[in-house]
């Protein structure tokens, strides 16, 4: 009889999580999406974002043994990060960058 209720309870805490994360993925985007909307940061962030997945392809070629340059990798990553600053600069909201919003999520949910 334990075992069926144990049973029953992990099968209800599954979905709850699987529930939770659903929700948390969904209030994230929404939060993401109302922190984009000037078309420069949008096209700012664009640019950077091609940027920023270029040089983290150059940094884990490096480590993983490919002939590829860190420095560039490193350099283009941070004219990224730059980018992207910018764009929540010229947006008015430097506080929304995506890693503040993250953390003030993942704080309101503790």
């Amino acid at each position: 009889m334990y075992q069926k209720l144990r049973s029953r309870e992990n099968k209800l805490n599954t979905k709850d999580t699987i529930y939770d994360v659903v929700l948390m993925a969904f209030s994230l985007v929404q939060a993401i999406k109302s922190t984009h909307r000037s078309p420069v940061n949008l096209f700012l962030h664009f640019i950077g974002l091609s940027l920023y997945i270029a040089g983290l392809f150059l940094i884990i070629g490096f480590l993983t043994g490919i002939d590829t340059n860190p420095i560039e990798g490193t350099t283009l990553w941070g004219i990224a990060v730059m980018l992207f600053v910018i764009g929540h600069k010229v947006e008015g909201n430097l506080r929304a960058t995506t890693p503040v919003v993250v953390f003030k999520y993942l704080m309101s949910k503790i």
